[in-house]
């Protein structure tokens, strides 16, 4: 990394140790987005880059196969020791490239901690079953690496979101090459790799490649890639989707989401608010598990509307390397500008602005509307921002269908007085997740994490099922003493 001020960025002499993580071609300019501040430079990676890290990570990857279990959880272990002893390398990174603000920050760093702990247990996880088979023998199903993992991961929560795909990889005996978005290239994959590398991770085994679209689509598209592991928006999704069918290829995707809180008529009204400011504000809106839609019921909506305003209008809106504040910036001017355009649109609509609605450079308030038409696409798309829309409805099959309708299916949040009548609930609601008293941002490394409908496709991350389903392909053998006899 190259630096441009006077002020050394905290992660200068902590990225560089080896070669591959030094692409050939034009220099990213890291920028952050609270003051617009050039941090200094990544080396751009090209298509070459991508050719020779694969053939590099499919080389290191057979040994690391072949290697004691022991070692690839030893591994592990230390990078969650290291980080634990020092989270600020890590956290720093996050408040200054990606906007967090530092309990964001700290939040994440973590999931990272507990992702890297989770993972070394997985690499110990029984990795086959035996068998019932109608003749005389031994048969197994056994789960064997596949090879190299691509992973594309996003801006938002950059780190986590992408070693929980690098770090179950790895354990599982993978190689992985991982492309980060291009405006959080050191907190979604640099950093990462350098604190893996110190942690003792062989050569060759993760490579970073910095990179735009162009890159991206070479992964996807690459014939020695077997794996994609993709994190970002649906239509982004959809576009992947697409190229890699015709290779076969086994495509993960966690997708986007407009996630419904449900506040039923005998919740308490200031803890649902509470919740509610968490869900739609945390990391200023920037996360696929948001709550975009508020269902409240009639006889609550005033007190909850009053109450969920107040929050928003005291939440310290500022530089995120401040900890006073809660909210930091959005991450550039294009999302900051649709998310205006959507919440001015709905207003001109007929939604009443009744918190919000402003922003000063890239430092978006939090926002909340009533009264937003239900077709509106301040209701039906994922804003991506600090917005809370609130429609209210009057009995329970209502609400139901309204939080079906969506087209998403990631996260659903139900806050009541009574969580064993919610939990009926569950059957009819259509969602990967559903969380009872609970916001719909919500995510742990033992867990089963993914969605619905266009919220994502083709498998899911956290706990050692899922990790197994997603990063091993299973093969099937038999055995017995004798060759077989067949009449012909």
């Amino acid at each position: 990394m190259t630096e441009d001020t006077t002020e050394s960025p905290v992660w200068e002499g902590r990225l560089y140790s080896r070669g591959w993580r030094a692409g050939s071609g034009d220099p990213l300019t890291v920028t952050a987005p609270g003051t617009g501040r050039v941090l200094g430079t990544v080396a751009g990676a090209t298509t070459a880059d991508l050719d020779h890290a694969v053939e590099s990570a499919r080389a290191a990857q057979r040994s690391w196969a072949a290697a004691p279990y022991t070692d690839r959880a030893a591994v592990l272990h230390r990078a969650a020791a290291l980080l634990e002893a020092d989270p600020g390398r890590l956290m720093e990174i996050l408040v200054a490239e990606s906007g967090s603000g530092r309990a964001k920050a700290g939040f994440e760093t973590g999931l990272v901690v507990s992702e890297l702990r989770e993972s070394a247990a997985l690499a110990s996880h029984p990795s086959g079953e035996i068998l019932r088979s109608a003749k005389p023998r031994l048969s197994l199903a056994r789960r064997v690496p596949l090879g190299v993992v691509g992973v594309i991961a996003p801006f938002n929560f950059p780190a986590i979101l992408a070693l929980r795909s690098v770090a179950p990889a790895l354990a599982l005996g993978n190689a992985v090459v991982l492309k980060p978005d291009p405006r959080t290239s050191v907190s979604g994959g640099l950093a990462l790799a350098a604190l893996l590398d110190e942690a003792g991770l062989p050569e060759g085994l993760l490579h970073v490649l910095p990179g735009g679209g162009e890159l991206g689509a070479a992964l996807v598209a690459h014939p020695e890639v077997p794996c994609l592991s993709f994190t970002g928006s649906t239509a982004a999704g959809r576009r992947i989707a697409e190229s890699a069918a015709p290779l076969l290829k086994r495509v993960h995707l966690e997708l986007g989401g407009n996630n419904a809180m449900l506040v039923l008529p005998d919740a308490d009204v200031r803890a649902a608010a509470s919740v509610a400011a968490w869900g739609s504000f945390l990391h200023q809106g920037q996360i696929c598990m948001t709550t975009g839609r508020h269902l409240v019921h009639r006889s609550l909506a005033d007190e909850y509307v009053a109450a969920l305003a107040e929050r928003a209008a005291g939440l310290p809106v500022g530089d995120p390397a401040d900890p006073a504040n809660a909210l930091g910036p959005l991450i550039d001017e294009r999302q900051r500008d649709r998310v205006h355009a959507l919440v001015t649109g709905a207003v001109a609509e007929g939604a009443t602005l009744v918190a919000g609605g402003g922003y000063d450079g890239l430092y978006y308030r939090p926002t909340v509307l009533i009264g937003v038409a239900p077709d509106n696409p301040a209701w039906t798309e994922e804003i991506f921002g600090p917005v809370a829309p609130v429609q209210v409805y009057d009995d329970i099959d209502e609400a139901l269908d309204i939080i079906n309708a969506s087209e998403y299916g990631l996260s659903v949040s139900i806050l009541t007085g009574d969580p064993h009548a919610a939990f009926d609930l569950c059957d009819r609601i259509a969602s990967g997740a559903v969380h009872i008293n609970d916001a719909t941002v919500d995510d742990e490394a033992v867990a089963p994490f993914g969605g619905t409908k266009a919220s994502g496709t083709g498998g899911r991350f956290g706990g050692p099922h899922a990790n197994l389903d997603t990063f091993t392909e299973i093969q099937w053998i038999t055995l017995q003493g004798e060759i077989e006899r067949y009449d012909h």
